[in-house]
This record gives C-alpha cells, structure tokens and sequence, in this order.
C-alpha cells in the first residue's frame, strides 16, 4: 500500500528519486540548501522503497514553483503523479494567499497532468526561461 507524507524530504532519498526517473542531478551542496527552503513536500512511499515525491519552493505569499514532481518508473502509469498533484494542491489551496503567482515546468508530456489541475500555458502573454549555474 502506498503511503503519502509531508516529512521533509531526505536529501539521498531526493537525489536517488532525481537520478531514477531522468532528472538532472543537484550536487550535495545544493540539495541541502534548497530542501531546507521548501515550503511543503510530499513524498510517497510503498514498504521501505520511496516511490515519488513532489515539492513547492518560493516565497510563500508572492511567488511559489512546483518543482521535482516524479514517479519512480516501475511505479509510474497508476496515478501517482496525480495523488502528488492533489496533496500539493491542498497547500495552495488552504496555505497560500490569494494573488500568489504558481508556476511549474512541465516536462515532456507531463502538462497534461497540470492541466487538469488548472495551470496553463503563459504562451503567447509570456515565454518561460531559465539560467543554469
């Protein structure tokens, strides 16, 4: 039975679940500074094995990004990816202020899954971009 929590996520479990499912990896250095700034997380879990996990980054009031939603690839097709939508969903919903700007990546085909969820396409009004160190 998959379990669903919001403990912070430990930082090899993070690296492990990023490595698995094709994310680009963070060094040590950066997954302890940026796990410490995260504002909720969930982290799903069947028996001993961490299956997927998901987290909300930003401000708290004015700006905040779903970030590192994934499912473990043996685990993926069976809703997961939608279960970790729904408990981010409850944060923003009851924790976030009105006006607060949500954004996300979407890759590949994953924007499905947000869509139904109610994020958009900023395209035409606005074209996301990005800067890697």
């Amino acid at each position: 039975m998959v379990t669903i929590s919001n403990e912070q996520i430990p930082a090899k479990v993070y690296q492990e679940l990023r490595r698995i499912t094709g994310l680009s990896p963070k060094s040590d250095k950066a997954t302890e500074i940026g796990l410490k700034h995260t504002l909720h997380s969930v982290l799903l879990k069947e028996e001993d094995q961490y299956i997927g996990m998901g987290r909300i980054i930003g401000d708290g009031g004015c700006f905040c990004q779903v970030v590192d939603i994934c499912v473990h690839p043996e685990w993926q097709g069976r809703g997961l990816g939608r279960l970790i939508m729904e408990d981010l969903m409850k944060y923003i919903q009851s924790d976030l202020p009105d006006s607060c700007y949500i954004s996300l990546i979407a890759d590949g085909e994953a924007y499905h899954l947000y869509e139904k969820f109610g994020f958009s396409d900023t395209l035409p009004e606005s074209k996301g971009m990005f800067f890697l160190k």
